[in-house]
């Protein structure tokens, strides 16, 4: 699920799916909706919103040390630190942008980008037929670097199997040297892999069949190796990714990615891991013989480790900083690519940090984000020397803080690099001494303030939200609940918000909008400022929820949700809403629950698992039982089905199927090569023999897509508000 986490629900009356890179044609909306309560003050309210609050969150442009530019109100201005005074200046021309392919303009989902040009731009590297091809830059003088790639022995080169490119980020299978002296590449053996054969253009007269080498939960993996091609001698050498020992379980090497040349091409590095995911390797490979060496090593027994730690070189190329759990909180160590630990930056025990926003060799300091508010969920920056001396908060822990990251290249390998003056939102003044903060709250709008980068005093207010629209429409600021998690010691927060027309005398239904994925933020509480959802309009109250799988917390406390996916978060987010019960406005027999991808798995595991808290659920795109997902994402949480058996029919929504009391609408699309459609086809079959009533919602030759809202609301409305389901205890 590529951190599965990334599949949500969008709150918009029209769903936008992806799948294979192709946009599909939106549903339109439903038909009996309009004639449903709250329609009207929904339509009303709903357009208003996003122009009811006038933000005061600015994304500036440093220009020099002491100037910044800025736009607001369709104007740009020009701030100058030494006077404090902004000027407006002619507005800056607008940027295109373009791409092509899958998300974002890169390559579809789950795979890779078919070529990959030299940096000397005289070569291209080419994927064709599954082998692996060298061209001239003008795409002349073709020849094949691989030649027993095919499709009958299930071998490839030049590109990754799709739980590569799902869940291990791996975009591209072919890495030239910064010289263009050599390209590295993927090998993938596919010949143990298990076929999943996904039946396409159904809504056409002759259908098609998408076959993929999908390795689900304890089945055999592919087995990965890479090359080296030095085009000068035309010698390949294969990399030693295992240390010589065989491809198994246990073996360091039974994932290889995050594939990088060092900064100056003399090696080739890579992450490694054994299956199960609790062991990583950092590794550099010597491109002439193969062998390699590793940098550094990390091991977490308990549990798992996050597969691509980032890793940011300074500009000697051979120091890098490093982030790791090891001590049970994320924090920031300093490295040699010969293995020496230089210096730990943080070594905090009670709090994780976050980001690293920018490197300032010069002045020898560091600047990041950590999770030390007065909650967790308040994002702080501070600085560092880079001998880890000196750390100071510069902000106050009682706001939520961004200040624009001047990283180049996000928090891959190589992206030390600072973005330059002109190339966008780089809070940090240029000389390190100030930084532009954006501070809010959950009901606080973000405000915007200069702000001196050595002691956190404060130089100069710049933009304030403006409010007068959001209290003329009746809008109700979100409120933030606390609440212990099912094991009656962990603290968790939550979030709810109310309809402009709240009356506290009456009773309202509540929907929680759930995503619930492992050391997944989305759908859960935040200190962001929270614009009211459109949906309250309806009537409803609107939950967000936490639960011992939200980052921030510390790996312990993740830990609790370790080969128990399914149990302890939807435990938690029961106690959440039972939190509520006491409050005269909430009416306890009438909450609904909704999300999709993970989301659709929670909302599903919390209607059958919690009757007595959840009357209705709108599961969309759901795994129903992790023997349907695949390996990578399932086993780093769940492992093996062999040796995890309690755990897996636990987490399995066929096991409480015959258990179903409240409302359920599904949905699936039929061309989901994701959560495939045999998810739902299990549980229908299964809800089927219980006898249990349930609607069915499905996206014909759609891919990993939701509900559509307007379709979502039309059951909600009529089991919550019009005739609202019996299924939930009131005693």
């Amino acid at each position: 699920m590529n951190n599965f986490s990334t599949r949500i629900l969008a709150r918009t009356s029209v769903v936008i799916a992806v799948s294979a890179g192709l946009l599909q044609i939106p549903i339109g909306a439903q038909d009996r909706l309009k004639t449903m309560p709250g329609y009207a003050r929904f339509e009303k309210i709903a357009r208003e919103i996003p122009t009811a609050v006038r933000s005061g969150a600015l994304n500036v442009t440093w220009k020099d040390a002491q100037t910044f530019e800025y736009a607001r109100d369709g104007k740009r201005y020009r701030y100058d630190v030494a006077s404090k005074s902004a000027t407006e200046i002619a507005a800056a021309p607008a940027q295109e942008s373009g791409g092509r392919g899958g998300r974002g303009g890169g390559p579809a989902r789950g795979r890779q980008v078919d070529f990959s040009e030299s940096p000397d731009h005289k070569l291209k590297a080419f994927y064709r037929d599954r082998n692996l091809w060298l061209s001239d830059g003008a795409g002349g003088n073709e020849v094949a670097i691989t030649t027993d790639g095919s499709e009958k022995a299930r071998i490839k080169y030049g590109t990754a199997s799709w739980v590569y490119g799902e869940e291990l980020s791996q975009t591209t299978a072919m890495w030239w040297s910064p010289d263009s002296s050599k390209i590295a590449y993927y090998r993938f053996d596919e010949q143990k892999v298990p076929d999943y054969f996904l039946q396409l253009d159904q809504t056409k007269v002759q259908s098609t069949v998408d076959t993929e080498a999908y390795p689900k939960a304890g089945a055999p993996n592919p087995v990965v190796d890479l090359f080296v091609y030095d085009v000068a001698t035309k010698k390949t050498t294969r990399i030693d990714v295992r240390d010589g020992k065989p491809f198994d379980n246990s073996v360091v090497g039974h994932y290889v990615y995050h594939v990088a040349w060092s900064p100056d091409g003399t090696e080739l590095l890579f992450n490694r891991t054994n299956r199960r995911q609790n062991i990583l390797e950092l590794t550099a490979a010597n491109p002439a013989t193969g062998a390699t060496r590793v940098i550094l090593r990390e091991e977490w027994p308990t549990g798992w480790l996050e597969n691509n730690p980032s890793m940011l070189f300074l500009k000697d190329g051979r120091r890098f900083i490093w982030e790791s759990i090891r001590n049970g909180w994320t924090n920031l160590y300093l490295y040699d690519l010969s293995g020496k630990l230089i210096t730990p930056l943080t070594s905090y025990t009670t709090f994780e940090v976050g980001n690293v926003l920018k490197m300032d060799e010069g002045a020898g300091v560091v600047f990041y984000t950590a999770r030390d508010g007065d909650n967790y969920l308040k994002l702080q920056l501070h600085r560092v020397g880079l001998d880890g001396k000196g750390d100071r908060r510069l902000t106050d822990p009682a706001f939520h803080h961004a200040a624009g990251s001047c990283m180049a290249g996000g928090a891959g390998r190589g992206a030390g690099a600072p973005v330059a003056a002109s190339g966008g939102s780089c809070g940090i003044s240029p000389d390190s001494k100030y930084f532009v903060d954006v501070y809010q709250t959950h009901d606080t709008p973000p405000s915007t303030r200069l702000v001196d980068a050595e002691s956190g005093a404060v130089v100069a207010d710049l933009a304030e939200s403006d409010l007068t629209k959001f209290a003329e429409l009746g809008l109700k600021k979100a409120e933030m609940f606390t609440y212990k998690a099912a094991d009656g010691k962990t603290t968790l927060h939550g979030t709810l918000q109310f309809p402009s027309s709240f009356d506290p005398s009456r009773k309202y239904p509540a929907l929680v909008s759930v995503y619930g994925g492992p050391a997944s933020a989305s759908n859960t509480a935040r200190e962001t400022f929270i614009t009211s959802s459109s949906t309250t309009e309806y009537g409803f109250l609107i939950v967000n929820l936490d639960s011992r799988a939200v980052p921030g917390q510390g790996k312990r406390v993740l830990d609790d949700i370790y080969l128990k996916l399914g149990q302890v978060e939807i435990d938690d987010m029961a106690e959440g809403v039972k939190s509520l019960w006491d409050r005269p406005y909430f009416d306890k027999a009438r909450v609904g629950i909704y999300g999709t991808s993970y989301g659709g798995y929670a909302s599903l595991m919390a209607l059958l698992r919690h009757p007595d808290v959840f009357a209705a659920a709108s599961a969309s795109s759901p795994v129903t039982a992790w023997y349907h997902y695949d390996t990578v994402y399932t086993e780093r949480y769940m492992w093996i089905p062999e040796e995890n058996k309690a755990g897996y029919e636990a987490g399995s929504a066929m096991t409480y199927a015959k258990d179903l009391k409240g409302r359920l609408m599904l949905y699936y699309g039929t061309a989901d090569n994701n959560v495939h459609p045999s998810n739902m086809m299990q549980l229908i079959s299964e809800l089927q023999k219980a006898g249990k009533s349930f609607d069915l919602q499905v996206g014909p030759d759609r891919g990993h897509s939701g509900l559509n809202t307007d379709r979502m609301m039309e059951f909600f409305i009529e089991n919550l508000v019009v005739k609202p389901s019996a299924a939930v205890s009131t005693y």
